[in-house]
């Protein structure tokens, strides 16, 4: 039986294995599985059978991972017109391949994690897909909850949000350091984002000297001048908190481009949607600061902003920032000058003004 290491993440598997996986779903017969060399984690892999083309998912990085997955998934497919990968098909069980698993259709369109690809789009083209995600994603935010919260596999609803387990998020609470509350704390979305940004910087600080409190205190100081911006009332809607070139695929249509498949919704979650402009436009930003104003404008185009925009803006650009810091010192990556801090790597990207985007 024919067996090949997939990735990091998957291991090897056999085809024998990828035949259990179809015929536990009745999807037909195995005819090949494709490694996926781009992607941050290795979770995927590309199966054909006699029935279709599919996505495995594997081996999940937190318990309700792949539930989590399937609730925004399933929403977004029966309450928008956003292409995602529908059915979502879970086995819970390790029996097949030592750890749970997802199938999915496998979703037709170009795919932008692939440097490659990108590496062949002309400028117009890569201005049009710009373009579309903007609009792509004010589309997802029609997806609205009555309140900000997060869905939690283990209940099986979305719940409001509670401080400690919105601070441990994903693992659970008994397994984060720094926390010390003595029971659950409500919070709204504004002072959710707030601590977090403070967690995730304080966290940074045992990792390396990379992080330091003149760092904490210049984000503190751009929380405190937004305070009144985010007091501003908002419909809690669909955040994916990793909306980027790399989690969707897109068609050309003409001389347009759309958007036609978005996956990996594990951190999504009910709540301001100005917070989903963070990660697509830093990135646009560091490409070509003309992409990053086509991509903000098309959003606001079609999702006008409330007053106070361009100081929520620096926040959750600010929140956005300190997650991928977090995780940048904790896996001792690092692309830019050994001396920088947080606020030397950040500072270029929390506000409107700095982004070239006022």
């Amino acid at each position: 039986m024919c067996s090949k290491m997939y990735s990091q993440q998957l291991g090897e598997l056999s085809d024998g294995q990828f035949q259990a996986a179809l015929e536990h779903f009745q999807l037909g017969k195995f005819v090949r599985a494709q490694a996926i060399p781009f992607g941050n984690f290795g979770q995927n892999v590309f199966v054909t059978s006699t029935k279709g083309e599919y996505v495995l998912r594997g081996n999940p990085h937190f318990a309700g991972q792949f539930s989590t997955e399937q609730f925004y998934t399933k929403l977004l497919h029966e309450r928008t017109e956003v292409p995602v990968p529908w059915p979502y098909y879970i086995d819970p069980t390790t029996k097949i391949f030592g750890w749970s698993y997802v199938l999915m259709p496998r979703m037709e369109g170009l795919q932008l994690a692939d440097d490659e690809v990108r590496k062949q789009l002309k400028p117009a083209e890569k201005r049009a897909i710009a373009k579309a995600l903007g609009e792509n994603l004010a589309q997802m935010q029609e997806l609205t909850w009555p309140f900000a919260g997060r869905y939690y596999a283990a209940s099986g609803k979305v719940e409001p949000f509670d401080l400690e387990r919105e601070l441990a998020w994903p693992v659970p609470v008994s397994s984060s350091r720094l926390l010390s509350f003595d029971h659950a704390r409500a919070v709204s979305y504004a002072d959710r984002v707030v601590a977090r940004i403070i967690h995730k910087l304080k966290d940074a600080q045992a990792y390396s000297e990379h992080t330091t409190q003149s760092d904490i205190t210049w984000a503190e100081e751009y929380i405190a001048s937004a305070q009144k911006a985010l007091l501003e009332p908002f419909k809690p809607c669909l955040v994916m908190e990793d909306y980027k070139e790399g989690n969707l695929v897109v068609t050309q249509h003409g001389a347009d481009w759309r958007v036609s498949g978005v996956f990996d919704l594990m951190e999504a979650h009910f709540g301001d949607g100005e917070a989903d402009l963070s990660r697509a436009a830093a990135m646009y930003y560091d490409e070509d600061p003309e992409l990053a104003r086509i991509f903000v404008r098309a959003y606001l185009s079609r999702r006008p902003p409330r007053p106070g925009f361009e100081e929520r803006f620096s926040v959750y650009m600010l929140l956005d920032r300190a997650i991928l810091w977090n995780f940048f010192q904790y896996s001792k990556m690092r692309w830019w000058d050994e001396s920088w801090t947080f606020r030397d790597w950040a500072s270029r990207y929390v506000s409107l003004e700095a982004m070239g985007l006022s």
